[in-house]
């Protein structure tokens, strides 16, 4: 379903393009691939980027035709800058999950539930059904992701935790902000006190009648939790010595990193495939091999530029420096997520793309806020390069 090549994510923003106006505004929220992108897994491991996809869209449409996709491509870059600005709500996030997992080890009731709902054995039909097409395609209409996230949180009555975990072990796109700012948002968390509860009147129209669930919660209570930590400052780029021996390190965040190596030369090349992090428990096969093929065609990709591409673990970066005497590493900009975590013992110069630069200092408060501001980064956008 996802060819994990630049080829086929170039292919795929290509035939969707002509579809990015008007027929994308209509039907987006039919739970139906047709409709809609079907690009987040190149755009979250930025095999493609996103100024790639908005140039792409921007050169068949006006802004105006192409606003509710245009603002689809902005609320990812609004969840990551929000959650740069407040990195304690992943950790949170985390904790959170950890003692979910330690309650599934010692209450059965919760643990069949639990497993009840990844399995896909519920007894709710749509459910059900999703729940087995994602550990079968690594893929969720975003729609279905909401309906989904409601039924687990309100009518199954699960750790929202332990929701966003099964959503981070199967999705190809799984996104440490997205996936978990949307999950909180679901349950009342994000935007304090506003959930969204999956109606079986909504389901039925946008699954054109495929689905007409029984049973579901017919009342969404906010969860209870801790109010978000106040933003703290804008991360920037870390300054690195061009005089200095310098190694580039590509991580599974970044796979187009050809805007960041013309900057300079480095005197070896080494990529690190972190998507075990993603969980404690075992990230889904098909993920794991989804990232590790997409790390090699980009090494493919980037081999006139870049030459013979290491690869090296989080445990052994260090030792691959020493070997080439490497003074500095540089890496493109690691977000808050799995990958910064696991690589939180590695000394490294972050570079940040100007795309999120521009944008991240917008995401301060709710997205409708930070709206105001993509005409003035969409012409920002203009005069970049394509990664």
């Amino acid at each position: 379903m996802f060819d994990p090549t630049y080829a086929a994510a170039l292919s795929r923003l290509n035939a969707f393009a002509p579809k990015a106006g008007r027929d994308y505004a209509g039907k987006r929220n039919y739970d139906n691939i047709a409709h809609v992108s079907a690009l987040s897994p190149y755009i979250r491991h930025r095999m493609i980027t996103e100024e790639d996809v908005l140039k792409t869209v921007l050169a068949r449409h006006s802004a105006t035709a192409a606003e509710k996709f245009i603002q689809e491509v902005y609320w990812r870059t609004y969840w990551k800058g929000w959650l740069e600005l407040r990195p304690a709500v992943w950790d949170m996030y985390r904790a959170d999950l950890n003692g979910a997992l330690n309650r599934i080890q010692t209450e059965s009731g919760l643990r069949q539930d639990w497993e009840a709902a990844c399995k896909g054995e519920t007894g709710i039909e749509c459910f059900d059904h999703w729940a087995r097409q994602l550990a079968d395609t690594g893929y969720l209409h975003n729609h279905a992701r909401m309906w989904f996230a409601s039924i687990w949180i309100f009518t199954l009555r699960l750790p929202w935790t332990l929701g966003a975990d099964f959503f981070m072990r199967h999705l190809l796109d799984g996104d440490p902000a997205s996936n978990t700012l949307s999950w909180r948002w679901v349950g009342g968390l994000q935007t304090v006190g506003k959930t969204y509860l999956a109606r079986p009147d909504n389901i039925a129209k946008y699954t054109e009648g495929r689905f007409d669930p029984k049973g579901l919660a017919t009342f969404a209570a906010p969860l209870e939790g801790p109010p978000a930590p106040p933003r703290g400052a804008v991360p920037v780029s870390d300054s690195y010595d061009p005089a200095l021996r310098t190694g580039l390190l590509i991580t599974e965040e970044d796979l187009s990193p050809g805007w960041l190596a013309h900057q300079f030369q480095p005197c070896a090349v080494a990529m690190v495939q972190t998507t075990a992090a993603r969980s404690p428990l075992t990230v889904s096969a098909r993920v794991t091999a989804f990232v590790a093929d997409a790390q090699k065609d980009a090494a493919a990709r980037y081999a006139d530029k870049l030459g013979s591409i290491a690869q090296v673990t989080p445990e052994t970066v260090a030792d691959w420096a020493a070997a080439h005497n490497i003074e500095q590493i540089v890496t493109p900009y690691i977000p808050t997520g799995p990958t910064r975590d696991a690589l939180k013992d590695v000394r490294l110069c972050q570079i940040i793309r100007p795309y999120d630069s521009a944008a991240w200092p917008h995401a301060t408060h709710g997205f409708f806020r930070f709206k105001d501001r993509i005409p003035s980064l969409l012409g920002d956008i203009k005069g970049l390069r394509l990664a």
